[in-house]
């Protein structure tokens, strides 16, 4: 299990793959075997036995590769699997989510402005997110842009850990970086057009690159 935040934070966003006809163990097992040291499954639909087959698989890979799993949403799914768990505004407030998971796993939080962040500094959360920083079609309805310009007043808000997401890219996550966020969560990115093993451990790659 990993102690530190790494600077790059890559989602398996089972819808996506889903439209792209890739199974989410798979790549994760190239992004591990690329040396990624955390990975958050999300899943936002029914989680049904199927899913959770899939999110064990992808716990047993990440505990081969000393690496950290998140949950999405769910509480007792991730302490179910001995995951770290992320919560949106909506969710489960981190207070009884922590009930949940215990005292040591990763708990994360998203946020998407100042007063929402702000806000977050008195939650048992071990990282905060904040975004989208640039467009994203990741989401259905995203939140405002937060902008790159405004990261470095959005760091001053916390000294809690801090993510980074929303349409970050291989040639910003640098700026990201020095504008005051800790780790650059990526979802789209990750996946190259041609997705095959050799092709997302290169990508991976070129993201821990980016991002050292």
């Amino acid at each position: 299990m990993v102690s530190v935040l790494p600077r790059f934070y890559p989602i398996l966003d089972t819808l996506t793959l889903t439209r792209r006809g890739r199974q989410p163990a798979l790549i994760a097992e190239a992004l591990l075997e690329a040396g990624v040291r955390i990975l958050q499954f999300r899943h936002k639909g029914h989680f049904s036995r199927q899913v959770f087959e899939t999110a064990q698989l992808i716990s047993d890979l990440c505990v081969q590769a000393g690496a950290q799993l998140i949950i999405n949403d769910r509480a007792d799914l991730a302490a179910l699997l001995n995951a770290g768990l992320h919560l949106g505004q909506d969710d489960l407030p981190p207070v009884l989510a922590r009930r949940v998971l215990g005292p040591a796993a990763p708990l994360g939080f998203s946020t998407h402005n100042a007063a929402q962040l702000a806000a977050a500094n008195g939650e048992p959360a071990s990282y905060l997110a904040i975004g989208p920083i640039f467009s994203t079609l990741s989401k259905d309805n995203p939140d405002p842009q937060v902008g790159l310009e405004q990261l470095p007043q959005l760091r001053a808000l916390t000294v809690m850990p801090l993510v980074a997401i929303g349409g970050i890219t291989r040639n910003t996550a640098q700026a990201v970086l020095r504008a005051g966020a800790d780790s650059v969560a990526v979802i789209s990115d990750i996946l190259p057009d041609e997705m095959t093993t050799p092709s997302i451990r290169a990508r991976a790659a070129e993201w821990l690159d980016a991002t050292r």
